[in-house]
């Protein structure tokens, strides 16, 4: 009997194995070597020679100078950081009021869900950089009323000047990056059962208490997700300028600058964490 158990127990972890082996195997090739070997180039001097290239030991250098003898990260990064956190919550909160409407019962709602996540299949590389250059994507009575002169007017002197201002003219396509957060708010939304709601209008709960006190404890696991996944997606904006500057330089100072960059990142998803594991300690201590 423990012979066939353990048989039976070896064949599972082979079934596993085969099944995980596709990914593991891109995962190594085509993932891990490449962030491997730009953090090799990172502490490199990479020179461009007819045989090919050549490393030479340049130690934290480029860290040093991206960090401390260089104002052009900071220039762009701050801005763009200001301005991711103003798109997140516009987009978290967008996506979860689009998701409750679409789980209505209403008529054509398969057609309404397939023209919110549309723009995420079509607005995307060569065809998203001509619809901005073409001057889409803003909200255009901002010119026509001329809201854009009483923003620089009144924000002129405020850091949050620039970053509310870049927001507004690419709000339209901030909305077209909802898709994914509703697809995944509409099947939170649909897990959490009727009964529920039922017992609430029994018990006498208007619309307003219903949703405070069932819909978004219920979908709080949800919105955790779709922070992560727009952290993510904002930081890997097509018209992010760190991506930009990224390319500007040789190959040891853009892997420097792109690690740190991504150091960036996992620090400001650490923050989102700490802050979301808070939040639901304080709520399951009421």
């Amino acid at each position: 009997m423990k012979k066939r158990r353990i048989r039976a127990k070896t064949a599972r972890y082979l079934e596993g194995s085969l099944f995980i082996a596709p990914w593991l195997i891109g995962f190594l090739l085509f993932l891990a070597f490449p962030l491997g070997f730009s953090l090799f180039m990172s502490f490199q001097q990479v020179n461009y020679l007819p045989t090919g290239l050549q490393y030479e030991f340049n130690g934290i250098n480029y860290y040093r100078e991206i960090l401390f003898n260089s104002s052009e990260f900071y220039e762009l990064l701050v801005p763009y950081f200001q301005e991711i956190i103003l798109m997140i919550p516009i987009i978290i909160i967008f996506s979860l009021m689009i998701a409750i409407l679409l789980n209505q019962n209403l008529r054509g709602r398969f057609i309404f869900r397939a023209i919110f996540f549309l723009p995420v299949i079509i607005i995307t590389g060569y065809l998203l950089t001509e619809f901005v250059n073409q001057g889409e994507g803003s909200l255009g009575f901002l010119d026509r009323f001329a809201i854009g002169a009483y923003l620089d007017e009144f924000l002129a002197d405020s850091a949050w000047g620039q970053p509310i201002q870049s927001l507004l003219n690419q709000f339209v396509l901030v909305l077209w990056y909802s898709g994914v957060q509703i697809l995944i708010f509409l099947a939170g939304r649909q897990t959490i059962p009727v009964s529920a709601y039922e017992s609430a209008r029994i018990d006498g709960a208007n619309p307003w208490e219903v949703f405070w006190k069932i819909t978004l404890p219920a979908m709080a696991p949800f919105i955790f997700l779709n922070l992560i996944y727009t952290v993510v997606d904002m930081f890997t904006f097509p018209f992010n300028p760190i991506n930009e500057l990224i390319g500007t330089g040789n190959y040891g100072y853009n892997s420097a600058l792109a690690w740190i960059y991504f150091l960036v990142i996992i620090i400001f998803l650490g923050i989102v964490m700490l802050i979301y594991m808070r939040i639901s300690r304080n709520q399951n201590r009421r």
